[in-house]
């Protein structure tokens, strides 16, 4: 079975890439949003914001876990963690400490003016090759 990259899937990844992967075609399925039309678009709901550390969650099941399926939540939520230092990593060149900075980071970069679907799809392709060959 293929992965379906939408906020209606119940197919969760569980590695930092796949997740980092699921991100980059979910957002540029809905695009990316910011400030306050950040739940306007389409595939959007008040828990499932597009923009590029909610697509992150969004691709780590956020909002999009079943009622009868069981997932490994703890490994699942280790993967997205790893995802997003992986990423702030890609976008500031160098590696941050905290969960917290890794977050900081990607909020800063999303944050951008003029920062575009692709521009985060991109990015998170490049993070996912890097989580490719990273050991954790």
């Amino acid at each position: 079975m293929q992965n379906k990259h939408t906020p209606e899937s119940i197919v969760i990844p569980d590695t930092p890439a796949a997740i980092l992967e699921w991100a980059a075609r979910h957002i540029e399925h809905v695009g990316i949003y910011q400030g306050p039309r950040l739940f306007a678009g389409p595939g959007r709901t008040a828990t499932l914001p597009c923009w590029p550390r909610g697509a992150i969650e969004v691709a780590a099941g956020h909002g999009r876990g079943t009622a009868g399926r069981t997932y490994d939540w703890n490994r699942i939520d280790r993967a997205r963690n790893q995802a997003f230092a992986i990423l702030a990593e890609t976008l500031t060149g160098h590696p941050l400490e905290t969960t917290s900075l890794h977050r900081d980071a990607i909020d800063r970069w999303s944050a951008e003016p003029g920062r575009t679907a692709a521009d985060a799809a991109h990015a998170f392709r490049a993070a996912a090759a890097r989580a490719e060959h990273a050991l954790f």
